[in-house]
């Protein structure tokens, strides 16, 4: 094998363990190139990537495959993993529909051990699988690379206080960025930055050992002798040992770009046989100028050019744009509004109020902590605030507990930013934001309202901070608004009718469906259609409206079971209607896609919708045939 035409040779991650340190510094510029140019074509998380090239390499000279197995914490940084691990033909096909998932999958390949797309969950997922390994008698170890953004949320914690009493061969690798999409905030990010800023330790650590080996007979207990007080040595220059006090052996920090050193402290680590926890410092964007000179734009990204680092499109408003706009415009006039963030500065559009309010105290970004952010708002509101948690629908999963004790059952005004609702497209099934409605309609005295676009939005958004009470959300998708429905002016009313020309037909949506309801319409302009704006409580107003018609169908861009249809057509079918019924929602684990197509294979486009029209007209049909 020669430097620079490694990759398309190895189809066995066994392959690198013959590979020199020059062989792999060359097979790590050819990964990153590799990287560019697919997430340039394909969109992707590339900033993490780039930084953990040599990490992957070192991991896979350093382990077995066949018995060690690697987990990754949140996944969006597993790019060169799966090149190395027999996927590179596939590769351009990354987060395309039928192609590799951007995150590990384990029905994708035998070496992705653990679902992943949510953050500090890793050492959990981790713990269990050696865990099962030890019951069965299996020999290796499992190694579990976490970010440190991810160290900011409590699963983290949880894993380390189980693995660092357990005793097993377990390695947890910090790979330490400064970064997790935003940069890192916090007291964490404070003790890292302490540890960094000292590696004395270390260095004499190394350097004593050495020394201390290559003195005959003696060097040996002498260096035993030596390390039984490392604990004492490290509290005088740190201070504190606190991965060493949950019961890890920790080393490092490394430099996570330079091969020998990762691969001499991996094999360490794997040798000690006991809890390890390897502090790695790497460069996030690293081998891309412009990645690593604005690692946050280049986290996640749309196609771009490789040359200039340019998005292939302009910038186009967003509802997340708008949303954050909007609020900044409103805590101009109200100081009692503050803002939250876990770790998704940006992509909440929250970049707007932070920079106004951030030093005013008004402004949190608590990392990746969606639990902690659901009780702060509810404490926040306690105290007489206006607080407004901007949240992507997936990561709102997390913190139902939060939502319902602290927020609900003793009323709270808080307002929920609920970003990315509905098909969010190529990140696939752990991202699709399809349960928030029916996670939150169960619960007690919560409001929720769906903006169709920006109108819309901007409006709901001043109803629930000035005009509601007790918990309030808005849902809203990513992306940009609908033309079809970008005139469409916000009534402040809980439902608009838009009705058809002698029909006895009803079309029931909300948000991004109203859209596709009204090409629905152009085709069919005998239909008549109900937008919800209002979704939790369920206006009574929209039932009385569906029961004046023969036949409704509901179109929700959600889960079905549990969902806003399901309960409205319940409470029409309680109030003695007796006209047709049809429910059409999700009902599956919707996969990678871009949006356009996830909606028209879920038929909640236009053509969808009429094709679900006819089959309640075949239904009627079939039911006059069986009075006859």
């Amino acid at each position: 094998m020669t430097p620079n035409h490694l990759l398309p040779l190895i189809r066995n991650p066994e392959q690198l363990k013959q590979l020199s340190y020059s062989q792999m510094e060359g097979l790590c510029r050819e990964l990153r190139q590799v990287l560019i140019n697919t997430v340039s074509q394909t969109g992707g998380h590339l900033a993490s990537n780039l930084g953990v090239v040599e990490l992957t390499v070192a991991l896979l000279h350093c382990l077995s495959l066949d018995q060690d197995k690697v987990i990754w914490d949140v996944g969006h940084q597993c790019y060169s993993y799966k090149l190395l691990t027999g996927r590179a033909d596939r590769f351009s096909t990354l987060r395309q529909e039928g192609g590799l998932s951007g995150f590990p999958k384990r029905s994708e390949s035998a070496y992705d051990h653990f679902i992943a797309g949510h953050a500090s969950t890793s050492l959990a997922a981790a713990y269990g699988l050696k865990r099962a390994m030890t019951l069965k008698g299996e020999e290796g170890a499992v190694v579990a690379v976490v970010g440190d953004g991810s160290f900011t949320g409590g699963m983290i914690y949880e894993g380390l206080n189980n693995i660092g009493k357990s005793g097993e061969n377990l390695i947890v690798i910090l790979n330490d960025n400064e970064m997790a999409i935003s940069r890192n905030e916090g007291a964490l990010a404070k003790y890292l930055a302490v540890i960094r800023s000292k590696p004395t330790y270390f260095k004499m650590k190394k350097n004593a050992e050495q020394l201390l080996l290559g003195m005959p007979v003696v060097g040996k207990p002498l260096r035993d002798l030596a390390w039984s007080s490392k604990t004492a040595l490290k509290k005088v220059i740190y201070s504190t040992t606190f991965f060493e006090e949950l019961g890890f052996a920790y080393l490092g920090p490394v430099d996570g770009h330079d091969l020998k050193s990762l691969c001499d402290v991996i094999t360490q680590a794997k040798q000690m046989g006991c809890p390890c926890l390897i502090h790695v410092r790497t460069r996030k964007g690293k081998g891309y100028r412009f990645s690593e000179k604005n690692p946050g734009m280049f986290h996640g990204v749309s196609k771009f050019d490789a040359a200039s680092g340019r998005p292939v499109s302009g910038p186009a408003e967003s509802f997340s744009e708008v949303f954050g706009k909007e609020l900044l415009r409103c805590a101009e006039q109200d100081s009692r509004i503050c803002a939250i963030t876990a770790a998704m500065e940006h992509g909440t559009g929250m970049q707007h109020f932070a920079r106004r309010y951030k030093q005013a105290g008004r402004y949190y970004d608590v990392g990746i902590a969606e639990e902690f952010a659901a009780t702060l708002a509810a404490s926040l509101a306690a105290g007489g605030m206006l607080p407004v948690f901007a949240v992507y629908s997936t990561f709102l999963q997390r913190c139902c507990d939060q939502l319902i004790h602290d927020a609900a059952i003793e009323p709270q005004h808080l307002v929920l930013g609920i970003d990315r609702a509905g098909i969010v497209g190529d990140d696939g099934e752990t991202h699709q934001g399809i349960f928030d409605v029916a996670l939150l309609s169960p619960i007690p005295n919560f409001s929720l309202f769906a903006p169709s676009n920006y109108d819309e939005l901007r409006q709901m958004l001043r109803r629930a901070l000035f005009e509601e009470q007790g918990p309030t959300a808005l849902r809203y998708p990513r992306g940009t608004q609908d033309p079809t429905v970008a005139g469409w002016k916000a009534t402040g009313r809980d439902w608009d009718l838009v009705a058809g020309t002698g029909t006895t037909r009803l079309l029931v949506t909300y948000g991004r469906t109203f859209a596709a309801a009204l090409q629905a319409m152009q085709s069919d302009p005998g239909l008549s259609v109900l937008k919800l704006n209002r979704l939790l409580p369920l206006p009574e107003e929209a039932l009385e409206i569906a029961r004046g018609f023969d036949a409704v169908l509901f179109a929700e861009e959600g889960i079905r079971t549990g969902g806003l249809g399901m309960q409205f057509m319940e409470k029409l079918a309680e109030s003695g209607y007796r006209g047709r019924m049809r429910l059409h929602a999700i009902d599956q684990f919707v996969p990678q896609s871009s949006v356009s197509s996830a909606l028209h294979r879920l038929g909640l486009d236009a053509p969808g919708l009429l094709q679900e029209l006819c089959k309640l007209d075949e239904e009627a049909q079939e039911s006059k045939g069986d009075m006859r």
